[in-house]
């Protein structure tokens, strides 16, 4: 049976996609990866199930991100991802939904208006654009109209946003291509390095999840990951430990902490006093590693505060920026993106 329109909010992610569907909340959150037969150029799987292909696949089909450092790799791709999440999210309906996606706060006008264009070619009525901080701050419960300094450092798969947010806008932001995914490079890297041995990028995650480390531990963990010795050429399975983690994250995880450094030298002093009183709120799933928070609080100096739902965030606070859609669709405000602060 048909449904009426039902509108969605899209943490369009790197790693993952969140989709919130109003008055429901967040209904889906599956990886962003596609399985495609290259013979037939059809579709084989979509979201956790291809995710579980990557690096196990035949020659005629390939696994693989059509998003990348947070913007679109693969316009088509993207746009076909976006079209099976939109059909699952609503099911059959006689309305198109009206959308709303969240975006790097560095992303490009020519990067903004491919995820426009592939979100209205796959289905949607109406697509408006959020940034990543003003989102994952509504998202942590934040009232951002106010006059007063919110830092929000949101760390997910390809980019790491860090933004000083005051009266429903960006004050200054930076965005950095350096996140979940290059952490997960640096520890492939770390361990070709120091065991000879190549690991997939599925074993490098897992490792990061359970064992990785910012900041050192009071009690040292260890995890067993197989892979492939470089020098025989055999499978091989070794010991790691939280010790290694710390070793191998130290130069992703130092630049995230370099740009939050940078963005709070040039945060004017009354909205720095804010933060200093307030602290630092973090969101993502980056959020999550062990002792990020301690790291960031021993350099700057002020308290950093994990969002309740890191992961979730993003897509929370764009579900709920669903609620300005009518406002967005009158001549009140003629942008394809949102401006809280219009409203």
């Amino acid at each position: 049976m048909a449904v009426f329109r039902t509108d969605l909010g899209i943490d369009l992610g790197t790693a993952s996609i969140l989709v919130y569907a109003k008055g429901k909340g967040i209904i889906l959150n599956e990886p962003s990866v596609v399985a495609i037969d290259q013979n037939t150029n059809k579709f084989l799987a979509v979201g956790e199930e291809a995710r579980k292909m990557l690096g196990r696949t035949p020659g005629n089909i390939i696994a693989l991100r059509p998003m990348r450092d947070g913007v679109i790799s693969n316009y088509q791709i993207t746009e076909r991802m976006l079209k099976y999440f939109f059909s699952k999210a609503i099911g059959k309906s006689i309305f198109k939904p009206r959308v709303i996606i969240c975006v790097p706060s560095g992303i490009t006008e020519v990067e903004k208006r491919a995820v426009l264009e592939a979100s209205n070619h796959a289905g949607a009525r109406k697509t408006f654009l959020i940034e990543e901080p003003i989102a994952a701050a509504i998202g942590a419960g934040i009232d951002i109209t106010e006059p007063n300094g919110n830092m929000i450092i949101d760390i997910g798969g390809g980019t790491t946003d860090v933004a000083v947010i005051s009266l429903g806008g960006i004050v200054i932001s930076r965005s950095l291509k350096i996140a979940g995914d290059e952490c997960d490079e640096a520890i492939a890297r770390y361990i070709r390095k120091k065991h000879n041995m190549m690991i997939g990028e599925r074993s490098a995650e897992d490792l990061k999840m359970n064992i990785g480390t910012a900041f050192p531990r009071e009690k040292e963990v260890f995890m067993e990951v197989r892979g492939r010795n470089l020098l025989t050429g055999l499978p091989k399975t070794i010991k790691i430990s939280s010790t290694e983690m710390l070793e191998a994250l130290e130069e992703p995880v130092s630049q995230i902490v370099e740009t939050v450094y940078a963005v709070l030298e040039r945060t004017p002093p009354e909205l720095a006093a804010d933060i200093g009183n307030k602290g630092i709120l973090m969101t993502g799933g980056g959020a999550l590693l062990y002792g990020i928070d301690k790291l960031i609080t021993k350099k700057t100096g002020i308290s950093v505060h994990i969002a309740d739902n890191p992961i979730g965030s993003v897509a929370i606070g764009t579900g709920k920026a669903l609620d300005w859609v009518d406002l967005l669709e009158t001549d009140l405000v003629d942008s394809d993106s949102i401006r809280i602060n219009n409203n």
